[in-house]
């Protein structure tokens, strides 16, 4: 993926080496006041990581990874304002959910935009990216899943051009969390 300017913003993948910024930018996002609703992760269990799981994170998600890719948004002052991540599901498979995988198409997951950069029109070129990102693989759909309660993420996600699929999921690791999938269809 070639780096692109998004205001002033540079939208880029992560490189093996900036595992460090991976992980303080996932930490910062555990503290989020809703990451209750938004992660399936709680910032304790992120934090008792080892260096080697951010390491091996930042090396199958970077630049060069073929399934996974982390996109970040890089403030001039080289500091993260946000960051999607979109995993590509194959056709016949199962997803993280169990249930089946019908097209090849992008998940994307681990979204977070700091508070101080939302409302800047950065969420979208993050999607912008990760949709991109998964077309260029061949994807025929990005899609991704938000807590029934979220509604600023919804808001945040009907902006960049998602649309509710009817579609809901129970995560079986998080009983009681009604997810609702929202798609984006190639257009």
């Amino acid at each position: 993926m070639k780096a692109m300017t998004s205001g002033e913003y540079v939208i880029r993948s992560i490189r093996a080496d900036e595992w460090r910024a991976v992980k303080e930018l996932r930490l910062a996002a555990l503290r989020d006041p809703v990451a209750d609703l938004a992660f399936l992760e709680t910032y304790e269990q992120a934090a008792s990581k080892a260096d080697v799981f951010w390491q091996d994170r930042a090396v199958g998600s970077g630049e060069g990874s073929t399934g996974v890719r982390q996109i970040i948004a890089e403030c001039p002052d080289g500091s993260w304002a946000g960051t999607v991540t979109v995993l590509l599901e194959e056709a016949g498979t199962t997803d993280w959910a169990g249930r089946a995988v019908e097209r090849r198409q992008g998940h994307v997951v681990g979204v977070f935009v700091r508070p101080e950069h939302r409302g800047t029109g950065l969420a979208k070129a993050l999607f912008d990216a990760g949709a991109e990102w998964a077309w260029g693989r061949g994807a025929e759909r990005v899609r991704l899943l938000v807590h029934e309660d979220n509604e600023r993420a919804q808001g945040a996600y009907r902006k960049a051009g998602f649309v509710p699929s009817g579609v809901v999921v129970t995560p079986p690791q998080a009983a009681g969390k009604r997810e609702l999938e929202f798609v984006l269809d190639r257009g």
